[in-house]
């Protein structure tokens, strides 16, 4: 969203999640047990250069900045110029769930690990008043199995075998036999038993919460909006119409702070 924004391009994203189904969504998981996450990205990234302008940092009409965290060392990096859909793939780069992205000779994963609301990025950059969103606020518990069970519910009823059908080129016919397996374990198909993607995700929702709590309280932003977007699961993009009128309703919530501020 901050790519979208500082590219102007804002609206062009809204329409994009506006008209994406769960079916393609499904569509762009390049799915692969072999590297080093569930899903590759290049299908994403690839989904994104469609929709978006090819752009350079150093030439938008606003500053940018994302946050990566290097894989070997665990520093926080900060990528300020060169292509920007690039310093986004870098930045979501999940662990568990999307391969790292290599980038000038660097094995780079999401931004999140080490500074989930940058504030002092932006301070760095010069910004006199920090309006900070933390998406953190009241997920931890309450992202998982409900959320999860729908999306295999999703799958099952979209009868999607594509996704299946690239695992089995690697691991044999066999794998197809036991999607059902596959499925329950990755989302998660009881109450009694958390998918992969469910730990994954809670996992990384809990160390997120607590690094970012301690890092707002050395540098506190001006403004803190916290959306509440807990009913919404990790891989649920098709509902980007929810999470975009939910965070219309926070910055109402906000308002007559933010005019304050302002």
């Amino acid at each position: 969203m901050g790519a979208a924004y500082a590219s102007n391009q804002l609206d062009e994203i809204e329409k994009m999640v506006n008209t994406l189904s769960w079916k393609d969504i499904v569509s762009y998981l390049d799915m692969s047990i072999i590297g080093g996450g569930l899903i590759q990205g290049e299908k994403l990234a690839h989904f994104f250069r469609n929709h978006m302008k090819e752009m350079e940092i150093e030439l938008l009409p606003r500053r940018f900045a994302a946050v990566a965290t290097e894989l070997n060392s665990g520093r926080e990096i900060w990528l300020q110029n060169g292509n920007l859909l690039d310093a986004v793939r870098a930045s979501i780069s999940l662990p568990g769930l999307f391969t790292p992205f290599k980038h000038n000779d660097l094995w780079l994963v999401d931004g999140g690990i080490v500074d989930p609301v940058p504030i002092s990025l932006c301070r760095a950059m010069g910004a006199e008043l920090v309006i900070a969103v933390s998406l953190n606020g009241d997920i931890v518990g309450k992202h998982g199995r409900n959320n999860n069970r729908l999306i295999t519910e999703k799958i099952a009823k979209e009868n999607e075998t594509a996704l299946w059908e690239r695992i089995s080129d690697q691991l044999g016919k066999s794998l197809l036999e036991k999607k059902n397996i596959l499925l329950s374990r990755l989302f998660g198909e009881s109450l009694r038993s958390p998918g992969l993607i469910e730990v994954l995700a809670g996992s990384i929702n809990i160390m997120q919460d607590r690094i970012t709590r301690s890092r707002m309280a050395g540098d506190p932003p001006d403004i803190i909006l916290s959306p509440k977007l807990s009913h919404l699961g990790l891989m649920e993009f098709d509902r980007g119409a929810e999470a975009v009128a939910e965070g219309r309703a926070c910055v109402d919530r906000m308002r007559s702070v933010l005019e304050n501020m302002i």
